[in-house]
């Protein structure tokens, strides 16, 4: 079994770049954000992050006849009706538990089994050494926990939560879509309840003795070659500077992927800025920035986020 880094935290912190920049190094397979591929790919047949459907898709081909015998062989709905059964954030503080009743692990096994499968079926078509899932759902890297013989490694990523709460506001396009669709968008509240819930949860799975390895978005992107250095010794791969010429300055150039589900900017090609998007600091009303500070600041303080704005001052 291969060792699989995921990526956690709350949607909007940057975990989509972070994915991208590890898909890059020798011995690594990103694929995205799993946990949506049962029905934006599988069920709906969405585009791979190399631009073509995921049912035209070679790479996924590959992978869903060796985990499965072919993805026509995945009862979709039965994935799905698992992951509202064992996979939601309320149920957190019951999979963090030391022993569930037999019945409910048994579910949790289940549900685990389908990623596990994928991840090995990846990694043997791939050749890659680890793994990347960037589902971010805190949920489910409690349930891929209780998979026997996981190696599993999280990279917990946060990033301020008034920057968040901003990106959250803004519409994004779904281009991936069939129909034109827009990315869920949450009001400042909304968003700085689900940041401290999600967050939270990640100090639960380091408890229970899962490997976890906490970023802050703003201090990768800043000297992104030093992060991914850490990131891959975290991950047990041995990168060289050498292996790092992809950076230059403040730029990164990107192969295409084959990313299943996430931001749009998993289909970004070529050179792309690395920048910290500090823009909430001026275009968050002040209104909500205090709210999401004040909501957050246990949080935000306990990550060494200062909780008055710089430019304001």
């Amino acid at each position: 079994m291969a060792k699989v880094l995921f990526l956690g935290g709350l949607g909007r912190s940057g975990t989509t770049l972070v994915e991208r920049l590890l898909g890059e190094l020798p011995g690594v397979c990103a694929l995205g954000e799993i946990v949506h591929l049962w029905q934006r790919d599988v069920r709906d047949d969405e585009r791979c992050g190399c631009g073509v459907r995921f049912s035209a898709c070679d790479f996924w081909d590959a992978v869903g006849e060796r985990a499965f015998g072919g993805w026509h062989q995945v009862d979709v709905y039965r994935v799905l009706a698992l992951q509202n059964a064992v996979e939601r954030t309320r149920y957190i503080p019951r999979l963090a538990a030391s022993r569930l009743p037999e019945e409910h692990v048994a579910l949790i096994e289940e549900y685990a089994g389908y990623y596990a499968a994928i991840y090995e079926a990846a990694a043997a078509i791939s050749g890659a050494e680890v793994v990347v899932d960037s589902s971010k759902h805190s949920a489910l890297a409690h349930c891929l926990r209780w998979w026997p013989g996981l190696d599993l490694r999280v990279v917990h990523v946060v990033r301020d939560a008034r920057g968040v709460a901003y990106s959250w506001t803004k519409t994004v396009v779904r281009p991936e879509a069939e129909v034109p669709a827009e990315m869920t968008r949450y009001s400042p509240a909304r968003s700085a309840l689900l940041w401290n819930a999600h967050n939270a949860a990640f100090a639960l799975l380091a408890r229970r003795g899962i490997p976890v390895r906490r970023i802050r978005y703003e201090e990768f992107v800043a000297d992104p070659r030093t992060g991914l250095l850490d990131l891959a010794a975290f991950a047990g791969l041995d990168i060289t500077v050498a292996d790092l010429k992809f950076i230059d300055g403040e730029e990164a150039e990107l192969r295409p992927s084959h990313s299943a589900a996430g931001n749009p900017m998993r289909f970004s090609v070529g050179r792309v800025p690395l920048r910290r998007d500090e823009a909430w600091r001026e275009a968050l009303p002040p209104v909500q920035r205090r709210l999401v500070g004040t909501v957050c600041a246990p949080l935000l303080t306990a990550y060494g986020y200062p909780l008055r704005n710089r430019s304001s001052r």
